[in-house]
């Protein structure tokens, strides 16, 4: 535990080490003049108190010198105490923000089947607890670092001072150094035990927070507290272990310096008796020993709290060296200023154990790895799946639960990749373009929208370069969404909650499909994009799609469109369909043909009509029961 907790010190100082350097010329100053103290104090009370006391009276101008050396002394020592914990702070709180980026970006490039494997709050502990634990001991580390050197120049001068008198000294500090030791293997374990609990405490907390509708409306209140409590209480448990084992230690740390000031007394003494010391020796070498036990404390605070930062380091390491991210190739695709043509050839994925797929599409829970191309695996998600969306028309995906859809949808943006077979735009394989370039013709409008806690216009802008309001409210108009924007309190500038919670969710959908249309994409993905808006709105939303330019409706020139449908309204307005049935491609033709030639396809389209209909009929009632409330006559 030592050598990898100083390995982390090193890598610290390895990233800054002028910052280090900075504090521990500070701290060195400030050590070396703790010695020059002792003796400075000796010497004055071996040349001018002693003999003041034999003469009954002081010399006023060795009183002054000696007032004067102590003044000017300390304002070194303050001199150094100022550099020291400037650098120190400094070193800490930079380090802390770039690790923070680093998992942050780290993050950022992991594919989605990574971020599937990890709950939510332990990811957010990795990114805050665990990177301030991994550099908490950085504090106190150049205090330590000039305390080594303090003690070795400490120890020199007892040697010069008198032999038996160093020995003591000799023999105290490395008690000091075995303590620490033994603190530190014991509350290894601990700390990353209470490390490891932080993390779930957090996660739990944001599951329960964030799935705070489920929890009310199935009155599981009780159960949640109770499971946070749970969890809450091993982490107390954990943290008073902790607490209990320094504080057992502590005191032993604080004392064993008392001691060896005890003993020198005594020795000492005894040395002054045989004539061997002066009391100015006897004097300067007590005091040494007495404001040594500070000092000394900072090297029992860095060794205590280097389990806890081993713990940190792991967990922080355990993300920046995480595998499976998506290298983006160099590849631009052209600005013809023309719609894509989206090609799916032989596409082959399937999800690993305990790696939860898209919505109604779960993962293997027999495979405890990622698929590759060599898989011999039966059942992954996609089987061989080819079709193709042209440029500038339509193409609906159709399926039962479970059968692809949503992975298809994922699969176009690249938010993963195939484990065999392509996915292509105007005939470029998406893995080869920059990240830029993939993000400038294409768009996901997901099946849950997300709406951050910020200004209308900032959730369809995203801070994204060129984008004028002209462009907002074209994109809002495409969306629907005009309307009902415009009536809002501030227009583009009216707050919409975290995740829109201010919206209806055909608003927070219409808001995020007006996200996606203000970047202009040459090829759109409606994942069930519009489930939550009423029928006619999506039919009008569609038909400007398929009508109109993103960029200017009132210029036709169609966009590609690839949309995951479930409402026969959507689905007859498609150029064509893809039928999926167990990840396989079952049939392909326009609605109609489908309707005819597909009998699995008929049901599934019927069921799905039969569905929406009582959907609506449920909303009629709801409607009703509320302008009778409302003493409306119909």
């Amino acid at each position: 535990m030592l050598g990898r907790g100083l390995g982390v010190l090193g890598r610290a100082i390895r990233e800054q080490p002028r910052i280090f350097a900075v504090s521990v010329v500070g701290s060195v100053l400030f050590s070396l003049l703790i010695i020059v103290t002792s003796y400075t104090v000796g010497t004055i009370v071996g040349e001018v108190v002693v003999p003041a006391f034999e003469r009954g009276r002081a010399d006023a101008a060795l009183v002054a010198l000696g007032a004067a050396a102590l003044l000017a002394i300390s304002l070194l020592r303050v001199v150094g105490i100022f550099g020291r914990r400037l650098g120190a702070g400094y070193m800490q709180f930079r380090l802390q923000a770039s690790y923070r980026r680093r998992v942050t970006r780290q993050y950022l490039d992991l594919p989605l089947s990574w971020h599937h494997r990890h709950a939510t709050g332990t990811l957010l502990s990795n990114a805050n607890s665990d990177v301030e634990a991994t550099w908490f001991p950085i504090a106190p580390m150049p205090f330590a670092v000039g305390t080594v050197v303090m003690l070795f120049a400490a120890i020199g001068s007892l040697f010069v001072t008198d032999w038996v008198l160093a020995l003591v000294g000799v023999a105290i500090f490395p008690a000091l150094f075995a303590l620490n030791v033994v603190y530190s293997r014991r509350m290894a374990p601990r700390q990353a035990r209470a490390q490891q609990l932080r993390a779930e405490v957090s996660a739990i907390a944001h599951e329960s927070f964030d799935g705070a509708l489920v929890v009310k409306t199935m009155g599981r209140e009780a159960a949640e507290t109770e499971r946070f409590a749970a969890r809450a209480g091993e982490l107390r448990d954990a943290l008073i272990s902790v607490g209990r084992l320094r504080g057992i230690f502590d005191p032993m740390l604080e004392t064993l310096p008392s001691l060896g000031t005890l003993a020198v007394l005594l020795v000492g003494s005894a040395r002054l008796g045989q004539g061997a010391i002066s009391v100015t020796e006897l004097v300067s070498v007590a005091f040494l020993f007495t404001v040594l036990a500070f000092p000394v404390r900072a090297i029992g605070w860095v060794l205590a709290e280097l389990p806890r930062s081993v713990a940190g380091w792991d967990r922080v390491q355990n993300v920046l060296t995480a595998t499976g991210e998506m290298p983006y190739g160099a590849d631009e695709l052209p600005d013809t200023g023309r719609p894509v043509t989206l090609t799916f050839d032989r596409v082959r994925f399937g999800y690993a154990a305990g790696e939860a797929g898209p919505p109604d599409e779960p993962g293997d829970p027999q495979r405890a790895g990622p698929l590759s191309s060599a898989d011999a695996d039966p059942t992954p998600v996609l089987k061989d799946v080819s079709f193709t969306v042209p440029a500038g028309r339509t193409v609906a995906i159709v399926g039962p639960t479970g059968s692809g859809k949503s992975t298809i949808a994922s699969l176009a943006v690249r938010l993963v990749d195939p484990q065999a077979g392509s996915v292509s735009l105007d005939g470029v394989d998406i893995r080869s373009l920059t990240a830029a370039s993939l993000a400038a013709n294409t768009a996901l409008v997901a099946q849950v929208p997300f709406v951050f806690d910020d200004t209308v216009r900032s959730n369809v802008t995203l801070d994204r370069a060129g984008l004028t309001d002209d462009d907002v409210w074209r994109a809002l108009r495409l969306a629907e969404a005009d309307g009902f924007i415009s009536a809002l309190p501030d227009g583009l500038d009216t707050m919409v909650g975290e995740r829109g919670t201010t919206l209806s969710g055909g608003q927070r959908q219409r808001l995020t499909l007006a996200r996606a249309l203000a970047g202009r994409p040459r090829l759109l993905v409606l994942d069930d994009a519009t489930s939550a808006v009423d029928p006619r709105v999506e039919a009008a939303i569609l038909a400007a799609l398929r009508g109109g330019r993103v960029d200017a409706p009132e210029r036709p020139a169609p966009t590609s469109i690839l949309v995951v449908a479930y409402r026969r309204a959507t689905i007859a307005l498609a150029d064509e369909v893809v039928y999926l049935e167990h990840g396989r491609v079952i049939a392909r033709g326009t609605h109609p043909e489908l309707l005819t030639t597909s009998p699995g396809y008929a049901n599934l389209v019927t069921a799905y009509e039969k569905a929406e209909a009582e959907r609506e009929r449920e909303r009629g009632f709801e409607r009703d029961a509320a302008y009778q409330g409302e003493g409306v006559t119909l």
